[in-house]
């Protein structure tokens, strides 16, 4: 499994997550997700909680398209979705 992981994507949506206060639980899962996977390059909790988050942040551009970015979706997407 050959996934690329940005961490300018999942620090983004760290703070999107806790700017439009979504979900704290899940802004503590992914921030300890991502740094485990700086550790041990293990992938599957940063895209298990990401796909979460792509939900949360997709329903809230839905609600408001200028309260989360196309391109933070998008780039998201490309890691929730592999």
């Amino acid at each position: 499994m050959s996934v690329k992981i940005s961490e300018k994507t999942i620090v983004s949506t760290l703070e999107k997550l806790e700017k439009l206060n979504l979900d704290e639980k899940l802004h503590a899962e992914l921030s300890w997700c991502w740094n485990s996977f700086q550790y041990d390059n293990n992938p599957v909790g940063v895209i298990e909680k990401s796909k979460k988050a792509l939900e949360l942040l997709k329903a809230k551009r839905e609600e408001n398209s200028k309260a989360v970015a196309k391109k933070l979706v998008e780039d998201l997407e490309k890691i929730a979705l592999n």
